[in-house]
């Protein structure tokens, strides 16, 4: 079934953009945002010696037209290029921005070089908010936001979803806190109106001119609630320690397959003799953790699924202690009351209910072998 989705989204996409001529010269890439946005394409990949690619439920598709030249990559690329942008790309070699395309969508872009000619990668942002409660999100995660200071991490491979659950609890929080919510984000991707908040978004290299300005003057700019975006490096980890623990509610996101490695990324990147105070910091600030991903549905589409780790008194000890192997057998303790959920549980449930595949079930897991016994695949 998942086939059949699968070769009728490739038929669209060609008819779309089918032609007879030789090259691909006529080509406008606003066209080809047009055809991602009327395919339910994340992504348009535009590179030398390729047709443009479409990621349409996690999978590439191409656009039936020859081959790109360096001529036309070039020249769809810099069709949305300003000329400050123009001239970083060819002095930085890449360049990360967002913009819109009016009556069609956001998009956020990555260009760069590939074998010496002009590449880019364009992801779809929705032009609206998603809605906290359209998601299907857990109100567990609003009960985690529910303080007035703290930390909460959003975790996950690239293009699992982590700028869209965010956005979603913001929106909610903007809808319901009075208070001033400041994001530092490179690039900015949704873009938040006033509403009981007032929301100001900063984007690195428009709004500021390094991440590490706008970390060492966000607190004088009276936030109550701020986003850091991704936490990259030792100095980003620490600014976020750093604000949470002087009373502002923070979130962030981290490239990490698991709540526990999240935990274990944030403490490893400091030296040795910082770890123990890094550890007892984070079991006071820490609210929880997110870590999701997106399996392909079957009929097409993904499916979300999520681990949760909430910072209950028990889990704080462990990691103040330096117990994080123990983490994970404490999340299913007591889980209706804690509302914590372990990934392979998440995995489950989905396929339970028969969103997705028993092969992706076993493929997406984070533990395999506890998986196989989940399955009953290894009596």
């Amino acid at each position: 079934m998942a086939g059949n989705t699968k070769t009728n989204t490739k038929a669209n996409t060609e008819t779309h953009t089918s032609t007879n001529q030789g090259s691909a010269s006529h080509i406008q890439i606003q066209q080809l945002f047009k055809v991602m946005v009327d395919n339910g394409a994340s992504d348009l990949h535009i590179t030398i010696g390729s047709a443009p690619g479409m990621r349409i439920s996690g999978e590439i598709v191409k656009v039936k037209i020859p081959p790109l030249t360096a001529d036309d990559t070039k020249r769809l690329v810099y069709q949305i290029l300003t000329e400050a942008q123009r001239s970083e790309l060819e002095k930085n070699l890449e360049l990360d921005f967002s913009f819109g395309v009016k009556g069609l969508a956001r998009f956020r872009a990555n260009c760069f070089y590939s074998k010496g000619a002009v590449a880019g990668v364009f992801r779809q942002i929705p032009s609206q908010v998603p809605d906290f409660d359209a998601l299907g999100l857990p109100n567990v995660l609003l009960e985690m936001t529910d303080v007035s200071n703290g930390l909460l991490l959003v975790t996950g491979p690239t293009g699992s979803g982590k700028s869209t659950t965010l956005a979603s609890i913001i929106d909610r929080l903007n809808k319901t806190e009075s208070g001033h919510i400041l994001t530092l984000e490179d690039p900015v991707e949704f873009v938040h109106q006033h509403k009981m908040s007032i929301v100001n978004q900063r984007e690195v290299g428009v709004d500021t001119l390094t991440f590490g300005n706008g970390l060492r003057s966000l607190l004088r700019q009276d936030p109550d609630i701020v986003l850091v975006g991704e936490l990259r490096d030792v100095e980003t980890i620490e600014a976020a320690l750093e604000i949470a623990e002087t009373g502002h509610l923070v979130f962030g996101t981290l490239h990490t397959n698991s709540t526990i490695q999240t935990i274990s990324r944030i403490i490893n990147v400091f030296p040795s003799d910082q770890q123990e105070p890094i550890r007892t910091l984070l079991s006071f600030v820490l609210q929880g953790v997110v870590a999701q991903q997106l399996i392909p549905k079957k009929g097409g589409g993904r499916v979300l699924v999520q681990e949760i780790l909430r910072m209950t008194p028990a889990i704080k000890n462990l990691v103040r202690e330096d117990k994080l192997h123990q983490v994970y057998s404490q999340m299913q303790i007591n889980q209706e009351k804690t509302k914590m959920v372990t990934m392979n549980q998440s995995i489950k449930k989905a396929l339970d209910l028969g969103h997705i595949t028993r092969e992706d079930a076993l493929s997406y897991s984070n533990n395999p072998e506890e998986m196989q016994k989940i399955l009953g695949l290894n009596k």
